[in-house]
């Protein structure tokens, strides 16, 4: 995965009137922490940071104005309830061939087998850890065929190479279900009873 670039700068005033400020003016506030540094509170550009964070374990490479780059991943990203604008993110701070545990999401391809079968999703997004300048966005995972019954587990899942696992191989992620056999004599018979 490439590396996104993104503008930033140190902010030295906290709260919510400062935070409200950085907004305004198109900023989104932030802090950068990890590998044992003191914290760093930040104000990144607010388009950029959109449109970067629609890619899932985007690797953000943060050119700080007066305080050099750092390359990070979001970690938490809070956005407004109701304008779904992001109001605040974490970033974690990561080095090129480190390893870092994230969760990725989960997409399936190809049909069920015939007969009004339902898959049913247990699992959205499954943890993996990989080099931290090679997250996979998405695991893909093929249900073609698959019949009532059949139960796809974690262990089951192609993984890119260099990633692994980062939970127990036996968590069922996918099954699929048979559809739900009505009962419409029971229940017209209950309608004339009344």
């Amino acid at each position: 995965m490439s590396e996104v670039k993104l503008s930033a700068q140190l902010r030295d005033t906290f709260g919510k009137g400062s935070a409200r400020q950085a907004r305004r003016d198109a900023m989104v506030p932030g802090v950068i922490y990890g590998h044992g540094q003191t914290p760093k509170h930040v104000n990144v550009e607010a388009h950029g940071l959109q449109l970067a964070l629609r890619t899932p374990n985007v690797l953000l490479s943060l050119d700080i104005a007066g305080d050099g780059t750092e390359l990070v991943i979001p970690k938490a990203v809070q956005k407004h309830p109701l304008k779904r604008s992001i109001s605040h993110v974490d970033f974690l701070i990561v080095k090129k061939g480190e390893k870092v545990t994230v969760d990725v999401a989960i997409v399936t391809e190809g049909d069920l087998a015939a007969g009004g079968n339902m898959l049913e999703t247990l699992q959205n997004t499954i943890s993996v850890e990989a080099e931290a300048t090679h997250i996979p966005t998405e695991v893909t995972v093929s249900i073609a065929g698959l019949e009532a019954g059949a139960t796809i587990h974690a262990k089951d899942l192609v993984l890119p190479a260099g990633t692994v696992l980062a939970v127990d191989g036996d968590i069922a992620v996918l099954q699929v279900v048979a559809p739900q056999a009505e009962e419409p004599a029971a229940e017209a018979a209950e309608g004339t009873e009344a």
